[in-house]
């Protein structure tokens, strides 16, 4: 690895305590940052070195997975750290920045490899590169990369802009677009199930899968963000970035070798893949809602347009339900449904993936049979589940679903972030979002955001804590299928084994 200095903006910031620091920390643990790794934090308060560090030391004691047990080696990571007062708007902070990092880089003998991390509100991305680009900051003799955090636009119009500005000061290679659930490690996984599991592999594909359902249902709601999100949405803050990217992950086709760019490629062409939508026929494919008053673990919580900081009326999206066609060779067919939501009854981040019924059509009998299941939990339990079906004991037709479990060990797991970073350090693209997928992702979203704006899908109601509008049922049972429930890893994800049971028998019954 070589030795490099990383210029945080936004280093007095939520994220950079809660999650950029405790991972520095972890990656310094595990000797996998470069000896010479020097830090820049940049903020507006009037910080020393001394006084950055003490909060650097707070957060690593508030946040990170791993305690600083050894003081020595606390010491020694924060000694990487270096506060510069700057605001972003003032050419001259910029220009005595570019002073520290030389002087710094002399002091330890650093080659010129600078990191750009942008940790900061999206309306400041925009002065903040053009001052990197006119003080000098981005003239190196070695490389410069840019780590940048979502929102990447807010349509395809801004994000166009912004990919213009970032590409007049950086090269494509040089972007690192951060989705943190890219970092996580069962999508990463995703490949690796597919390419290692040749039973896998000849069932990934229309013949043998009936849908495949993408979930990330949150039990928060809007919180400290409320400026953030009641502009955003979900479709912005959850559909556009984190579940797109998912469904690309699983659905795209495995690469020839595992390069960064060979896997870019597979998930474009996937993206490219999706059958557009319509602004007038959005209402068709896409549900809308927004929580109502409700109760969570048993407490009272407000309606989203009773949260401080919500306008009055607000007709934002906190939960979106979509289907999505794949017009390719091997998807044709098989709808894949996303939803998404805040102050949902479970927190999970799964997908489920229902294969067809065997003997739906290949069978002359009365066996009475439950879909197959693959359930890969992403978080916050990681783990793979298959749902099969064996005999049941006392009734000839009728079979029962079982469970075979595998529940991952997430004890001294690096989490997302760190994952992210030390990619980013190594030149490692493969796990974050490059250009053309993000413009594909737009494209297929903006005419979803137009429709919206002239309310051709209806907003609906959905109580906190229920599992979403009942409109978001109906949308799977149009094509014959239904949500699969948002159960524990330990659990049966379908139903209840003796409400399955029942129902199995009253068809039996009836059959007879």
């Amino acid at each position: 690895m070589n030795a490099a200095t990383l210029l945080l903006f936004g280093a007095t910031g939520d994220l950079a305590k809660r999650k950029i620091y405790p991972a520095l920390f972890n990656l310094h643990l595990d000797r996998k940052l470069p000896a010479g790794f020097s830090i820049f934090g940049m903020g507006r308060s009037a910080w020393n070195d001394t006084e950055f560090r003490r909060r650097v030391a707070q957060s690593i004691s508030d946040f990170s997975r791993r305690p600083a047990a050894d003081e020595a080696e606390l010491n020694a990571f924060l000694e990487r750290f270096r506060f510069c007062r700057l605001n972003v708007a003032a050419p001259e902070d910029f220009a005595r920045l570019l002073e520290q990092v030389r002087a710094s880089e002399q002091e330890l003998g650093l080659a010129e490899n600078r990191m750009f991390y942008l940790s900061v509100a999206p309306e400041l991305f925009e002065p903040i590169v053009r001052h990197i680009h006119e003080s000098g900051l981005s003239r190196v003799s070695g490389w410069k990369r840019l780590l940048i955090e979502k929102p990447f636009g807010r349509d395809l119009a801004s994000a166009r802009a912004l990919n213009a500005l970032l590409g007049s000061v950086f090269r494509e290679e040089e972007i690192f677009r951060i989705d943190h659930y890219l970092g996580k490690r069962m999508v990463q996984n995703l490949q690796k199930l597919e390419y290692t599991n040749p039973m896998l592999q000849a069932v990934w594909k229309n013949q043998y899968i009936a849908n495949v359902q993408i979930t990330a249902s949150e039990t928060v709601g809007v919180e400290e963000r409320a400026a953030y999100y009641d502009e955003a949405g979900a479709i912005r803050d959850m559909v556009q970035n984190h579940l797109l990217q998912v469904l690309a992950m699983f659905a795209m086709q495995l690469p020839r070798r595992g390069t960064a760019a060979d896997m870019a490629d597979k998930k474009r062409a996937l993206l490219a893949s999706m059958r557009p939508l319509l602004k007038e026929e959005a209402e068709r494919s896409i549900v809308r809602g927004q929580y109502a008053a409700g109760a969570m673990g048993g407490e009272p919580v407000p309606a989203y347009r009773d949260e401080p900081g919500i306008e009055e009326g607000s007709s934002n999206d906190t939960y979106i339900a979509a289907r999505i066609m794949i017009d390719d060779y091997f998807w044709q067919g098989v709808p894949f449904y996303l939803r998404t939501g805040k102050r949902m009854a479970k927190k999970a981040t799964r997908i489920v993936v229902e294969f067809k019924d065997p003997l739906d059509k290949y069978s002359r009998t009365n066996e009475l049979t439950a879909p197959n299941l693959l359930i890969i939990d992403i978080g916050p339990h990681e783990g793979i589940s298959f749902q099969l079906n064996v005999k049941d004991g006392q009734h000839r037709f009728i079979s029962d679903p079982v469970r075979l479990h595998y529940a991952a060990d997430q004890s001294g797991v690096p989490e997302a972030y760190e994952n992210l970073i030390e990619g980013a350090i190594q030149g490692d693209a493969a796990f974050f979002a490059r250009w053309d997928e993000v413009e594909l992702s737009w494209q297929w979203i903006q005419p979803v955001l137009e429709a919206f704006a002239e309310n051709r899908v209806p907003l609906r109601f959905y109580e906190a804590g229920s599992d979403g509008p009942e409109a978001a049922q109906r949308l799977l049972e149009e094509d014959g299928f239904h949500w699969w429930a948002l159960t524990g890893p330990e659990a049966d994800p379908s139903r209840d084994a003796d409400e399955y049971r029942t129902e199995r028998e009253a068809v039996y019954e009836a059959a007879r």
